[in-house]
This record gives C-alpha cells, sequence and structure tokens, in this order.
C-alpha cells in the first residue's frame, strides 16, 4: 500500500453512522462533482448512479456496525470523501461471486470500500490516498474491496497504487452496469 502524499493544507475528519444525515448534502455535492458523466445523463437513473441513488445507498448502508465516512477538508472547504464498513463475504461479493475470491478474502475481517471521491480542482494531490488511509485505519480491515466502472480510468489508476488487484466481473443486478470486482489484502505485522 502506497503512504499518502497528501496536500499540506488537508485534514480528514471521520464519522460514524449517527453524525452522517446533516452531511448528506456535502458528500453529494462531491459525487457529483467528482462524477460529471452522469450528470444529466437520463441512462444514470437506470444505472442506480446518479445523486439521489447515492443518497439511497449511504442511507441504506448506516444500518451497517462499524460504518465510517470520511471527510477530507482543504481550503476552508470539504473536497472529497469516503466511506465503508466492516462486512461479511457473502453479503459484499454475492453467492454468484463469493466462491471465486481467495478463501482468505473470505474468512477474514473485511471492508466493503463503497464510495472514494475527490473534487477535480484537488485529484492528483494525494487526497484519495489519505481518505482511504484513513478508512483502513479506522475499519481496520485485513481485506478491502470495491467495485470500479471500467471506464473510470483514475479512480482505477489510484487503486492500483493503493494495491487493489482485478477480482473478476460484477453486476449487482441482471442487466445491471458491469463493474470490476478490486480486492487489497492488507498486510498485517506478525507477532
Amino acid at each position: 500500500m502506497t503512504t499518502p502524499k497528501a496536500a499540506p493544507d488537508a485534514v480528514v475528519r471521520t464519522y460514524h453512522s449517527d453524525q452522517v444525515p446533516p452531511l448528506l448534502d456535502v458528500i453529494a455535492g462531491i459525487w457529483a462533482e467528482s462524477h460529471p458523466e452522469f450528470g444529466g445523463d437520463p441512462g444514470a437513473e437506470a444505472a442506480g448512479l446518479p445523486v439521489d441513488a447515492l443518497r439511497r445507498q449511504v442511507t441504506g448502508h448506516l444500518k451497517h456496525p462499524g460504518f465510517t465516512l470520511v471527510i477530507a477538508h482543504a481550503g476552508g472547504a470539504a473536497v472529497g470523501f469516503g466511506y465503508a464498513f466492516p462486512c461479511s463475504a457473502d453479503y459484499w461479493f454475492g453467492p454468484e461471486l463469493v466462491d471465486q475470491v481467495p478463501e482468505a478474502a473470505r474468512t477474514e475481517r473485511l471492508m466493503g470500500l463503497c464510495e472514494l471521491a475527490v473534487r477535480p480542482p484537488w485529484q492528483g494531490r494525494g487526497i484519495g490516498s489519505l481518505l482511504h488511509a484513513e478508512l483502513i485505519a479506522s475499519v481496520d480491515p485485513q481485506w478491502s474491496s470495491l467495485l470500479a466502472l471500467p471506464s473510470n480510468r483514475r479512480g482505477r489508476n489510484l487503486y492500483t497504487r493503493l494495491g487493489y488487484v482485478y477480482a473478476g466481473p460484477y453486476r449487482n443486478a441482471p442487466g445491471g452496469p458491469g463493474f470490476d470486482l478490486l480486492l487489497l489484502r492488507l498486510d498485517r505485522p506478525t507477532g
């Protein structure tokens, strides 16, 4: 895993389930700005990718024990966010894929990384790495997994730098958008 090289004035704050509802507008704004490809796209609603779908997704995930939201602040504004939670392999990978991932990813502590987004002017400055590092420190998993759109080159480049590897294709619904399932094994000190 790569050590973050964050913008010098970036500060990351951590929030838990009960603190998140008032922050939904903040993270929705970051998400919309960092995903302009979904703005005004009528197909985005069917794919479950517009801002309203993000709000529903986050609200649904708040019920998971260990839910963690991190927001990066720089220059007096919220510039990026990420959220994740510990989960079971059966929940995260689903019945079609669970047997295809490494056994350790099914039996050791797993973190489902649901979103990681940084406003475009702040991309490439280490904010995504900083957010990721804070989620890892807060959730303390042995494995992390996420879904990435194959077309998201910038995100894929970040995930590759962080050490994620491709684990297979994933669809969360028949006929839904295709994602790449990525996995990261976190090194643990021995002894």
